[in-house]
C-alpha cells in the first residue's frame, strides 16, 4: 500500500469512528512562541514541582520513537509533544501513534523538560484539526530544480527555512518603507493599474494629485512590463513611487539614501549588508558620479563630445566596443552604461545628470541644456530606482514628447508617447516637484541576500510546465 493509500485508509477509519477529520472549530490554544517564552526561565525541577498546563496547535513535522514523540510547527516555531502510554487512555495513545507528518493537531497537557532540557508538552487531550493526505517531501530544500520550488511555493515555504525567512523579511521591507514615508508626511494613494498610454502616463495620476494640492504622495503597487525573465527582471514586480512638491532631484537623492538606510536598520538591525560576496555599507553619504564621467572612466568615450548616433558608433568602434544596433544616440548611451558601468557599481552610488534624450519627463539642467536633473541609485551592480526633478514647463514637455514620438516611429520602442491629458495637467500649474521610483523587489533581494529576483516574489512569472503545455495542446 502506498503512503497516500495508507493515509486515505486512516481518513476512512476516522470517519467510521465518528471523528471529523476537518472540524470547523479549534479549541483554546496558545502560540508556540508564547509557550516557549513563558517557560524559558523555568528549568526541569521548577516545572516538575508545579507542572503548568499548555494548549498548542500546529502541523506535525516529525515523529520519533514510534509516535511517542511528536514535533509540531506553528508560524515557524517548533515544540515537542510527548505521549506516554502509562499515563494515557489506550484510545488517546493510539490516536497520537496514528498521526502522520503533515497532519494538523491541537494538544493540551502539562509542560515538562526532557533530560536534554527540551521543553515538551505531555499529551492529555488531543484534537485532529486537519488530516494530511499527501506526504511532505523529505529533501525539498535540496532540490536542484528551482522551477519546481517556485511552482509549489506551499511546499517550499513548509520545508525550506530560507524561503520562509525571505518571505518574512520582504514583508518587513515593505512595512519599513511605508513607515519611513508616512513619518515624513507622505500620503499613500492608489492610482489606476490600467493606463490608456504606457510610459509617461504612469506619472500622470501622481502629477494631477500634486497639481491638486497633495504635496507629498506615494504608492507601493504592482507594475507590469513586457520583458523577459532574468536574475534581475520579472514581468510583474512591485514599485514604490513618491512625489514631493517644492523639491528637486537633490532632495530626492537625500530621500532615497535615507529610505534605504532606514529600511536596512529596521529590518536587519544594521546598515552593513553582505551580498554576493560583497560587504555593502549603506551608511554615510553615497558616492555621486555623472553619467558622462562614469562612461568615460569605464570606456574612454566622452558621449557628449560625440553628439549624434553615427559619431558615437564610430567612437565605440575605435575603442574596440561593438555599438550594436541601438536605434538612437540616447539608446546607445544607455547600452554603453549598462554593459560597461552598471556591473561595477557595487557600493551605493548615485549616477546623475542624464542626457535629455533619455529623460523626456525630467527638468533640464540649468548649467547644461543637453542634460536633465535625473539620477539613478545603484547597489550591488543593479539599478534600484530612478528619480528626477519633474519637468513642469508644459511647452518644453510638449516639444520633448513630440521628439520622443519621432524616436518611436524611427524604431525606439521605449520612447514615450504623446500624452495630451498630461500636458493639460501641466498647464494648470505644477510646482517644482521631485519624483522618485524605487524597485521594491530588487531592494528586498539585496537586503534578504537572495540570489535572484524570483526568490523574493512569492509567485514569480513561470513558463508553462510540461503538464500545462500538454493539456493546452490537447484542448
Amino acid at each position: 500500500m502506498s503512503e497516500r493509500d495508507a493515509r486515505r485508509a486512516k481518513l476512512a477509519a476516522l470517519r467510521k469512528a465518528g471523528v471529523d477529520p476537518y472540524p470547523p472549530r479549534v479549541g483554546p490554544r496558545e502560540a508556540i512562541a508564547a509557550v516557549r517564552e513563558r517557560f524559558a526561565e523555568r528549568d526541569a525541577a521548577a516545572l516538575a514541582a508545579d507542572p503548568p498546563r499548555a494548549a498548542i496547535a500546529g502541523r506535525v513535522i516529525a515523529l520519533r520513537s514510534f509516535g511517542k514523540l511528536v514535533f509540531l510547527l506553528e508560524n515557524g516555531e517548533r515544540l515537542q509533544i510527548s505521549a506516554r502510554k502509562s499515563e494515557l487512555p489506550p484510545e488517546l495513545f493510539e490516536f497520537v501513534k496514528r498521526l502522520d507528518v503533515g497532519d494538523f493537531v491541537r494538544v493540551e497537557g502539562p509542560v515538562w523538560r526532557t533530560q536534554s532540557g527540551e521543553l515538551t508538552v505531555d499529551v492529555r487531550e488531543a484534537q485532529l484539526l486537519a488530516k494530511g493526505l499527501a506526504p511532505l517531501p523529505e529533501k525539498w530544500h535540496g532540490l536542484s530544480d528551482v522551477e519546481a520550488r517556485f511552482r509549489s511555493r506551499h511546499l517550499d515555504l513548509l520545508v525550506n527555512e530560507d524561503a520562509r525567512r525571505i518571505a518574512i523579511q520582504r514583508s518587513r521591507v515593505v512595512g519599513a518603507m511605508r513607515a519611513s514615508l508616512d513619518e515624513r508626511g507622505f500620503l499613500e494613494v492608489e492610482t489606476p493599474v490600467l493606463q490608456p498610454l504606457y510610459g509617461g502616463a504612469a506619472a500622470r495620476p501622481f502629477t494631477t494629485l500634486v497639481v491638486g494640492g497633495l504635496d507629498r504622495v506615494y504608492e507601493i503597487g504592482r507594475v507590469f512590463r513586457n520583458e523577459g525573465v532574468s536574475r534581475k527582471h520579472n514581468p510583474e514586480f512591485t514599485m514604490m513611487e513618491c512625489y514631493q512638491a517644492y523639491a528637486d532631484y537633490r532632495d530626492m537623492m537625500a530621500l532615497a539614501q535615507a529610505l534605504v538606510q532606514e529600511i536596512a536598520a529596521r529590518v536587519l538591525g544594521t546598515t552593513r549588508v553582505e551580498y554576493a560576496g560583497h560587504a555593502l555599507e549603506l551608511a554615510g553619504e553615497w558616492r555621486r558620479v555623472t553619467l558622462r564621467d562614469a562612461i568615460a572612466d569605464a570606456t574612454g568615450i566622452d558621449v557628449l563630445s560625440h553628439a549624434d548616433l553615427g559619431a558615437l558608433r564610430d567612437a565605440a568602434r575605435a575603442r574596440g566596443i561593438d555599438p550594436g544596433d541601438a536605434p538612437s544616440w540616447g539608446r546607445l548611451v544607455d547600452d554603453l552604461f549598462s554593459a560597461h558601468v552598471e556591473p561595477s557599481l557595487i557600493q551605493p552610488t548615485f549616477v546623475t545628470d542624464y542626457p535629455v534624450e533619455l529623460s523626456p519627463l525630467a527638468k533640464r539642467s540649468p548649467t547644461d541644456p543637453r542634460l536633465v536633473e535625473r539620477f539613478e541609485p545603484f547597489l550591488a551592480g543593479m539599478e534600484i530606482g530612478n528619480a528626477f526633478s519633474e519637468l513642469n514647463d508644459p511647452d518644453d514637455q510638449r516639444e520633448r514628447l513630440l521628439a520622443s514620438r519621432r524616436a518611436f516611429e524611427a524604431g525606439d520602442e521605449e520612447a514615450h508617447p504623446l500624452d495630451e491629458d498630461y500636458l493639460r495637467a501641466l498647464e494648470i500649474g505644477l510646482p517644482p516637484t521631485g519624483g522618485l521610483g524605487m524597485g521594491v523587489d530588487r531592494l528586498a533581494m539585496i537586503l534578504c541576500g537572495a540570489p535572484n529576483l524570483r526568490e523574493v516574489i512569492m509567485f514569480p512569472h513561470m513558463r508553462p510546465s510540461a503538464e500545462d503545455a500538454a493539456e493546452e495542446e490537447g484542448a
